[in-house]
C-alpha cells in the first residue's frame, strides 16, 4: 500500500474531485490510444474524475507534434530487424523510444478539476514537472527543468520526456521517465529540441535514472514516488489507488481520432 500524501503545497485553488490513480500493466499503443480517448471522451462530458494511468508501453517509437521521422536516425529496415514501429500522436513532444525499463504516466482531467482556470496550460504543466522533479530527486538522483522546453534533465540525457495534449479545457498524455531502459538506441532517437540563447536549437536524447546514479534503481520504487510525489504537486491528499486499467484494453475498439494536442 502506498503511504500517504504529506504536507501538500499551498494552492490558489483546491481539486475540486478527487483524484484516481491506476497502477496498470504493459499495453501496446493501439490499445492505449483507444484507451486514452475514451478517458479523454469520459473527463470532457464530466463523467470521470481526474484519472492517473501508470503503465507501461509495449516497445515501439511514438513521435509527437514537435518531432518527426527525422528525429529516428535508424532506417526502416533496421526498425523492422527490431520489431520497432513508429507512431504518430496527437501529444505534445517529441520522438520517444518505449519499453521496459520505462515508467508511462498520462492524466486525464479537466483543469478546472485540477484547480486551474481552463485555459491556465503553463499553470499544468508547471506542476506536472515539479511533480516528475521532486520524484526524481527523492530517488537521490539530481535532475532540474530545461528553460524554454518541457521535460527534467539529469545528468546524463533527457530523464522525463514531456508531451501532453489539451482540448477545450481538458487534459490528456503526460510523461515517460526514463528509469533503468537499455540505453543503446538512446543516442539515436533525439527527443527535445531545446531552444539556445542564440537562437539555434540544442539536440537532447534520453538517458536513464540508473546511468546518472550509476546503481539499480527499482521501478517500483520509481513508481510510488512518481505516485506521491505528482498527488503532491496538484494538491490531491488522498487519491484513491487502484490495480490494473480503468477500462479493459480488451473490450476497446480502434479510434479514428486522437486527444489533439496543443502544447509541447
Amino acid at each position: 500500500m502506498l503511504s500517504a500524501i504529506h504536507h501538500p503545497p499551498a494552492f490558489d485553488s483546491a481539486p475540486t474531485r478527487p483524484l484516481s490513480i491506476w497502477l496498470a500493466g504493459r499495453i501496446d499503443w493501439p490499445g492505449y490510444a483507444a484507451l486514452a480517448e475514451r478517458l479523454a471522451g469520459e473527463v470532457a462530458a464530466g463523467d470521470r474524475n481526474p484519472t492517473l494511468l501508470v503503465y507501461e508501453l509495449e516497445p515501439c517509437i511514438t513521435i509527437g507534434r514537435a518531432g518527426s521521422r527525422a528525429e529516428v536516425r535508424l532506417a526502416d529496415d533496421d526498425l523492422r530487424s527490431r520489431q520497432l514501429t513508429i507512431r504518430f500522436t496527437g501529444r505534445g513532444g517529441g520522438a520517444v523510444l518505449h519499453g521496459p525499463g520505462q515508467v508511462c504516466l498520462s492524466l486525464f482531467a479537466h483543469l478546472n478539476d485540477l484547480g486551474l482556470a481552463e485555459s491556465d496550460a503553463g499553470g499544468y504543466l508547471a506542476r506536472l514537472e515539479a511533480g516528475l522533479s521532486a520524484a526524481i530527486k527523492s530517488l537521490r538522483c539530481g535532475s532540474h527543468r530545461i528553460p524554454r522546453a518541457h521535460g527534467i534533465l539529469g545528468r546524463t540525457g533527457l530523464l522525463a520526456a514531456v508531451g501532453v495534449a489539451i482540448r477545450r479545457g481538458c487534459v490528456a498524455h503526460g510523461a515517460f521517465l526514463n528509469v533503468s531502459p537499455a540505453l543503446d538506441l538512446q543516442h539515436r532517437i533525439t527527443s527535445l529540441r531545446v531552444p539556445t540563447a542564440t537562437g539555434r536549437c540544442e539536440s537532447v536524447v534520453m538517458s536513464s535514472i540508473e546511468a546518472d546514479v550509476q546503481r539499480r534503481v527499482r521501478l517500483q520504487d520509481a513508481r510510488t514516488t512518481l505516485v506521491q510525489h505528482l498527488a503532491d504537486a496538484f494538491g490531491f491528499p488522498q487519491p484513491l489507488i487502484h490495480s490494473g486499467f480503468p477500462v479493459s484494453p480488451l473490450g476497446l475498439g480502434s479510434t479514428r481520432s486522437e486527444f489533439a494536442s496543443r502544447v509541447g
